[in-house]
């Protein structure tokens, strides 16, 4: 019963009654990844290629998609990583949640979250003022 209220009134929340409809009368799964999420194919878009799309397990983050279903979203390659033995590469970088707002989130030097002083400027920059 509560997965019905959470799809009938969050979009953020896995899927909507319309995406799963959608899914479940179009959609043919493609496969699964690491964190849950689950991928389908379907139909044709208006420019000729097939509708992707993804059915995240639990809260809704786009970063939380790896990078060989990144690829497969996108067009950039027909096999999916389920049909093939998909390594990351060793310059794609996995899943980081996004931490802003939180206590975690990055503050650089001279913010003004951060205590203390801002760093001081090279002075390789002067201020336009009237008249110069």
């Amino acid at each position: 019963m509560w997965n019905l209220l959470v799809q009938t009134f969050t979009w953020w929340n896995s899927q909507t009654m319309g995406t799963r409809f959608a899914t479940w009368r179009f959609g043919k799964r493609v496969g699964e990844d690491e964190f849950g999420n689950v991928y389908y194919e379907g139909g044709m878009s208006s420019y000729g290629l097939p509708k992707r799309w993804v059915i995240y397990k639990g809260y809704a983050e786009a970063s939380a998609i790896p990078p060989g279903w990144h690829g497969w979203m996108h067009h950039r390659t027909d096999v999916p990583p389920s049909k093939e033995n998909y390594v990351a590469k060793e310059w794609q970088k996995g899943h980081r949640p996004n931490l802003t707002g939180s206590p975690q989130a990055y503050r650089p030097p001279g913010s003004i979250a951060v205590p203390g002083e801002r760093p001081r400027v090279t002075g390789d920059y002067d201020a336009w003022t009237p008249g110069n």
